[in-house]
This record gives structure tokens, sequence and C-alpha cells, in this order.
């Protein structure tokens, strides 16, 4: 799509701004004229206005020299900021073959990206899958994109995937001294490859079988949960092997979670697609916006890099109040949009919330064998530092205990990830047929009220069970319809059609924070 006849001197290269996790296409016009000015326009930020430099000694890098004519480029629509170096290549084109250094008509149908560097070598820029995408649906025949980001830009089927590591290449490419081959991934080799490992294993585990089971039932509903115990007694392990037991994902899930970690700037360059759901694990130190995204262009977050996988908070209560606070929506709503003054970006934010957290301050609180140092009310005060309306969101609450030497040094294997992963998938089978055709809803957490009605019949034993739970036990208003999600959930890890006093049973006792007495 390069036209050089258009106008005399004037040439048209395209190239793709993204927001968010979209990109807009970009026509970058260039004119070469008799005159000694350079002028760039079409709300260039500061890194597109320092191309110049950049591009100039690139040229002179490969033998060329800047011309020594005006250059008025636009950068169209000129409604919209166009930031970052990822024009230096489509800039660079277009000036050369508007100075008619080198024939523009073999970009024909291209969309072109890339940074230069001062050598002349093509660097790796960000957001390139959100562009290829964008180039197939504008009707392009190919992109050229820089090497590194060339597996990345080949998973989007119908296009020519050029990567090129350096200006002269490009250039002996629109000479026709050389030809480029485009790059293809068989995606289904992929997924079958990669898709299901992982380095950690859950038979790495030794003993806590309760909690490996009451992960097992967060995992089969996409329920959020929390861990409480204290120091050493396997939280963050057991949290690190949960993605090796969510269910694989599909390719619509790897290709957001790979748009939205490209857009980030954190693909890994050797893989084409991100086939492993992500683990995402932010220090008690991060910001408001490193949590939920921002920036004036906004940039996706902690939330949104844990799109399809795992956002493991641990120590929760060490975290700022307000960092906590804004993840009640995203958790509801499962999506987040990030407002400026020029735009607005709607970035998935579709996780399993998984925190932990220590009894108490010293750590020992409820602890079998050691005495707990916390004056009295320190424990409420501690677990106050999480708000009820987010403590509301998380469905399960577990218990940690320490493992004792006997498990520690028992010699049977432990069961696998993969053996755990089987089950899981089951579950979730009966759930995606449960809720075809409705709309956001994949899973038992996502039910409304209306659903849980529907869905979560308790025979006459199961409702007595449930009532007497509540009165002797103290358990929330909250917790009732948590409670039935959960069970909903265990019947469907035994196929069951009908939700059983067992089921009610075992749901109950994943609800520790909510027992009256348990702080003290």
């Amino acid at each position: 799509m390069c036209n050089i006849n258009l106008r005399a001197m004037l040439v048209k290269t395209f190239s793709a701004a993204v927001f968010g996790i979209e990109a807009v296409p970009v026509t970058i016009e260039v004119e070469v004229t008799r005159g000694v000015r350079y002028m760039l326009v079409g709300l260039p930020d500061a890194a597109v206005k320092e191309s110049q430099q950049r591009i100039e000694s690139a040229f002179r890098a490969v033998g060329l020299h800047w011309p020594g004519r005006q250059v008025i480029i636009n950068m169209a629509p000129a409604d919209i900021r166009k930031e970052g170096s990822s024009y230096d290549l489509p800039l660079a084109v277009g000036i050369l073959a508007a100075a008619e250094t080198v024939n523009g008509n073999r970009l024909d149908g291209l969309l072109l990206t890339g940074e230069l560097s001062l050598d002349g070598a093509v660097k790796p820029v960000r957001g390139v899958l959100p562009m290829a995408l964008q180039a197939r649906a504008s009707g392009f025949r190919g992109i050229m994109v820089p090497a590194e980001n060339a597996q990345e830009a080949a998973v989007v089927e119908g296009l020519d995937v050029f990567g090129v590591t350096s200006l002269g290449e490009v250039l002996d490419y629109l000479r026709g001294e050389k030809q480029l081959t485009p790059l293809t991934v068989d995606l289904h080799t992929l997924f079958s490859r990669e898709g299901n490992i992982y380095d950690i294993d859950f038979a790495d585990v030794r003993g806590q079988e309760t909690v490996k089971r009451a992960l097992e039932v967060a995992v089969a509903g996409s329920h959020n949960a929390i861990m409480v115990g204290p120091p050493g007694s396997g939280k963050t392990m057991l949290a690190r092997r949960l993605p090796g037991i969510l269910p694989p994902m599909t390719l619509e899930e790897a290709l957001e979670t790979t748009r939205i970690h490209s857009v980030a700037g954190k693909t890994d360059s050797h893989l084409a697609l991100m086939t492993r759901r992500p683990f995402r694990s932010p220090h008690h130190t991060s910001s408001d916006i490193a949590m939920v995204g921002g920036g004036s262009v906004p940039q996706p977050g902690e939330i949104s890099l844990a799109n399809n996988g795992v956002l493991f908070l641990d120590e929760l209560p060490e975290f700022r109040r307000s960092v906590l606070e804004v993840l009640r929506q995203p958790l509801e709503d499962r999506i987040i949009t990030i407002a400026r003054a020029r735009l607005s970006c709607d970035f998935p934010a579709s996780f399993m919330l998984i925190a932990s957290m220590n009894p108490c301050p010293c750590g020992f609180h409820n602890h079998p064998e050691k005495e707990c140092t916390c004056a009295p009310g320190m424990v409420q005060r501690y677990l106050s530092r999480i708000s009820g309306p987010l403590l509301d969101r998380i469905d399960i609450h577990i218990e940690v205990v320490p493992v004792n030497y006997a498990n520690l040094a028992a010699t049977t294997p432990a069961e696998s990830s993969s053996e755990v992963r089987e089950r899981v998938v089951r579950a979730r089978e009966i759930q995606t047929v449960r809720f075809a055709g409705i709309d956001g809803i994949h899973c038992n957490a996502q039910m409304t009220s209306a659903m849980i009605r529907r869905h979560c019949h308790l025979d006459e034993t199961g409702g007595r069970l449930l009532r007497a739970a509540m009165e002797m036990r103290g358990l929330s208003g909250r917790a009732y319809d948590r409670i039935l999600k959960v069970s909903r959930t265990i019947a469907d890890l035994d196929e069951s059609e009908t939700i059983c006093p067992d089921h009610i049973s075992e749901a109950i006792n994943y609800r520790s924070l909510d027992r009256e007495g348990w702080a003290g």
C-alpha cells in the first residue's frame, strides 16, 4: 500500500497505534519538497519526535544520507496521540521512498513497525500482536516487524509476517536484492507441546491434604480463596502450583492473554503464544496504579496481567487499604476501565484471587504448639485491615496448619497436578453445559442470586444442616450464598446432580473467618 504516484514526491506507509489491547491503523504521509526544514505533525510525542536522530544515524550506518531537502511528515489520524519508538521503521522507509532513494512498490499491502538503533538494527517493540490482528482486520496482506517480535505476530493466521533484523535488510528487500520468507507457526503443535507443561507440581507438597482439597474445589469453580496460617506452613508453595491444576487455556484465552502481555512488553521473544496460565504475585508495597493499570496512555496492571490465571496476594493485610479496595469492582465485573481525559481503555481482568495471611501479627494465633504473643484485640485489628466488602468476595477460607515430621519424611508419592487437573476439567465441563448461552457466566463462582436459587437446591437434611451451622457457628448472612456456590462445585467434582449433606458440610468448613470467636 505504498503509493508514490499519488502526488510527486509523496509517499504513504502504514503502521499502527496501540490503545489498551486494541490497535488503530496509522497512515504516515511523507512529502519531500524543495527547502531545508523537517516537520513532523499528527500529535507525535517526544519519543516519536526524537526518531529523526535515530533515523539519520541509521541511514549513515547503511551508507545513505538524510535527504538534503524539506521533509514534511503527517501521521494520520491526526487527532490521536502517537507514542513510542515503534514508528521509526515506517518513517525511515517513507522518507527513503519519498526521496526516490528506493522504490516503495514492494511495500504494497504491508504494515510496518519497529524501533531503529543508531547502527541500523531493528529493535523489538511492544504491542505487536494487537498490530498484527489489526493489520489482518484492515485488509493488509502482511506485516513487517522486528525479528524478535516475529513469533508473536505469526500466530495471526491469514497474514504474512516478515521478521527483519536491520534497516539494511529492509533496503535489500525494497531493491529486489533479497527475498523475505513469511514466518509460520503451527498453533496446534504448539498447544499440544507446551500447553500443560509446568515446572512445579502438586506432588512436591507433602501433607496438607485438606488444603489441597480446598484449592481443588476453588479451582474447579473459579472461587476466590484465602489461606490463613503461620509462617512456613506452605501457603506460598501451594499457591504457586495452582496454574498447573487449572484447565488448559483455549486458543481464545491464549490470544487474549498474549495480547495483554504484548502491550505490557512482557512476552517471551522465543514463544509465539502464551500457552500457560499466568501467575502474578505483586509485592505488598505495590501501588494502586501498579495493581489496576494506568499512565498517561493506560498500560495493563497486575490484575490484567493475571487475566485467565491466578493473582496471588501474599500477606494480604500488609497491602495498603486503597490497593485492596480497587480490587472490588474487577472481582465482580472481570474487566477494568482506565479513563483518561483523551481516551478510555478497557482491560480484561478475569482472574482467580488467591490470598494468604498470617492469623495475627506474630503469626501463631491458633497454632497447635506455639503460643501467640499478641496483646488482646490485636488479632481482630489485624484481620480488620481487610474490609468486609473485599472479604465478601472471597468464597473459600482455609486454615493452614504446619506439616508434622511424619508427613515431611513420608516417601509415599503424593497426587500429581495432572491427576487433580483431570477432575477439575470434568467439573468445568459440567458448568460449561449448565451455563451454556448465558453471557459472562462460565463457572459456579459467577452465579447470580437467581442462578443460585435455580441450581443449588437443598434437600431437607441439607437445609437443616446449613441452618444449624449458621446458628451454632455464628456464620454471617453473607456466607449463605458462598456456601451454596461452593457446595455446588463440590457436587460437580463428585459428578452429582444434587447437592448432598456431605457437600454442604464440606462447604461450611471453608468459611473459617466467618466463625464467631475465630479472632479471639
